[in-house]
């Protein structure tokens, strides 16, 4: 997956201009691939360069007006043969696991509370994610690209999921093998 790909996809959905596509990436394409608004930026430019988009012409041309793109035809013949190409899952990196397996040497410490808070971050972002399913994916919605966007909202949920019962298990191993504060372990 890449960025160039990601803005592509968002460019054909509707096009912006890249503080537009910023704010979006913030609503919906970030949930699962984030970028900077200097990435998206560069990345207009390359995708420009390439002829894969272009800026749409300006109604009324004003010194510092917002650039709109639009996707050109090999823009959309890119995302296409993206779109279809092999790819293996990539390798999960993740700090708080890294942590977790840190403290197998060094003794759990104050691994509780981090646990808890990543507790309370993937009940929020579940919850985020559950309301844009409420007010965003009504059943009658059918149509392909809604079906297809509902589709990664439920990998996002998914995965909310699974990251709540795995922290949940990981916290109770966690205190059953940490002794109260204020008590010494035997």
């Amino acid at each position: 997956m890449s960025l160039p790909h990601a803005i592509l996809t968002a460019l054909l959905e509707k096009p912006s201009s890249g503080l537009e596509l910023t704010r979006r990436f913030d609503k919906s394409i970030g949930y699962f691939w984030s970028s900077t608004h200097q990435q998206i930026y560069r990345e207009l430019g390359r995708l420009e360069e390439a002829g894969l988009i272009r800026e749409l012409p300006s109604e009324v041309p004003v010194r510092g007006q917002k650039k709109e793109y639009a996707v050109l035809p090999d823009g959309s013949a890119e995302l296409a043969r993206w779109v279809g190409e092999s790819q293996d899952p990539k390798p999960l990196r993740d700090a708080l696991l890294l942590r977790i397996r840190a403290a197998a040497v060094v003794g759990p410490g104050r691994l509780g509370p981090e646990l808890r808070r990543h507790l309370g971050l993937h009940r929020e972002q579940l919850a985020k994610y559950e309301a844009i399913e409420a007010k965003d994916f009504p059943p009658e919605r059918d149509a392909v690209e809604d079906r297809l966007r509902r589709l990664v909202l439920h990998g996002g949920i998914a995965l909310e999921t699974f990251w709540l019962a795995w922290l949940e298990e990981a916290l109770a191993e966690v205190e059953d093998m940490t002794p109260p504060e204020g008590t010494t372990a035997a």
